[in-house]
């Protein structure tokens, strides 16, 4: 695997409740993302996409770059960071503005857009991405790149996230306390899609559902453009948290039998299929059920589904995902995750890993790291190559003090 010039990396930053992953990319002249350094750290800190300790969450992101810069052989300055969280919300707005001289002008695009984000917002919120979804010229519709065409009226229809200013500030503290620099904070579920989600689905109609470990994140595509996005507090950790309870075991040990032994869908499970479940204490495991796993694992997801159903009838959009369901993210990957929600859906679904990767694919393709690959697209496809890093005498000491601040 050839090695990427520094100037030309990217990096990835997934801040989650469960994990923190830092991932370092380059681009190939395909237009694919090549990984080349990834670091994994458990998350401290964080819970359900939200800062609850500064100082532990400023560790975790700390060790996960130090592990990313090791494998990458360079050094991180700065970060594309993702975001989630039910403090963020999501509206569509419109704005419309005269065209200057009878000809759309790059200007003209810039302050259509403009008008579309002036829309009063809470004072705790702040604005977090435009997207636009299309414009319109002298009422003809439909229009991706109107730049070049005739006319005298512009509109544009955006897709409007704001997210809690509080909270947005906390994770730029976070990763700042670590010495490196926010580039952009992105809506986690905006950036899986740019990994896992094909231009085909985009265009028919398709919903993105990443499971994480505190939240579940909803993005809905239609004709090229995102038109609605979410955020639901239930996942994974609330599924470990279920069988740490039912099971009387501790919450670590809970996790690990939900990665080995947990399946969504009772009927794939044998009758006397057992599990061994350690105890709480100096007690000894026991023997149990792995039926009775299953019906623990499968109503939490049952009930997941379920609101993410009615959040898309609520928001009138369930008659337009033809192309049906995409799931991604660390929780999706429970056996009978898939099976359950064609049930629950009654539409297509499938598991969402990756694409258009190169480097590290062992590790990268995974649904585990659908929002850290796609922070790597966003950040290609917005803002190009990263600044070129120094390692003068003060990046060293700079390293050093960061160092004894980890250690004490």
């Amino acid at each position: 695997m050839s090695r990427k010039a520094p100037r030309d990396l990217l990096v990835g930053l997934d801040i989650g409740t469960h994990k923190v992953v830092a991932m370092v990319g380059g681009t190939t002249p395909d237009g694919r993302v090549e990984v080349v350094g990834l670091g994994s750290h458990p998350s401290r800190g964080m819970n359900k996409g939200v800062v609850v300790n500064i100082e532990a969450t400023t560790q975790s992101i700390r060790r996960a770059v130090e592990e990313a810069e090791l494998m990458a052989g360079c050094r991180i300055q700065s970060v594309y960071a993702g975001i989630s969280g039910a403090h963020v919300k999501s509206f569509n707005s419109q704005g419309i503005v005269g065209v200057s001289h009878g000809e759309v002008s790059p200007h003209d695009v810039e302050r259509v857009i403009a008008a579309a984000r002036a829309m009063a917002i809470p004072a705790d919120q702040k604005v977090l991405h435009v997207v636009p979804q299309e414009f319109i010229v002298d009422g003809q519709e439909g229009i991706s790149e109107p730049v070049g065409m005739a006319g005298v009226r512009l509109e544009a229809r955006v897709h409007m996230v704001t997210g809690g200013a509080s909270a947005a500030q906390n994770i730029r503290r976070c990763i700042e306390g670590c010495g490196l620099r926010v580039d952009k904070l992105i809506l986690e579920q905006l950036a899986s899609s740019y990994a896992v989600l094909q231009p085909d689905e985009r265009e028919l109609g398709i919903c993105l559902v990443d499971i994480g470990g505190g939240t579940s994140d909803i993005a809905v595509f239609k004709s090229g453009s995102i038109r609605h996005t979410a955020v639901i507090p239930i996942a994974g950790n609330q599924v470990t948290n279920d069988i740490a309870v039912a099971f009387r075991t501790p919450p670590q040990n809970a996790e690990e039998i939900k990665i080995r032994h947990g399946c969504a869908l009772p009927a794939l499970i044998r009758q006397n299929d057992e599990i061994e479940v350690p105890s709480v204490g100096d007690r000894p495991p026991r023997k149990l059920s792995r039926l009775t796993l299953a019906e623990v694992v499968k109503a939490r997801y049952l009930e997941l589904f379920q609101f993410i159903r009615k959040e898309l009838h609520r928001s009138d959009f369930y008659d337009a995902i033809a192309g049906g369901i995409v799931l991604t993210g660390g929780s999706s990957k429970v056996e009978g995750v898939i099976e359950l929600a064609e049930e629950v859906f009654d539409l297509p679904v499938r598991l969402g890993l990756p694409q258009n990767v190169a480097g590290l694919t062992d590790v990268a393709r995974s649904p585990i790291y659908s929002t850290a690959v796609g922070l790597l697209h966003y950040g290609r496809q917005q803002q190009g190559p990263a600044a070129p890093p120094s390692a003068g005498a003060g990046y060293w000491l700079q390293r050093l003090q960061t160092w004894f601040k980890g250690q004490f």
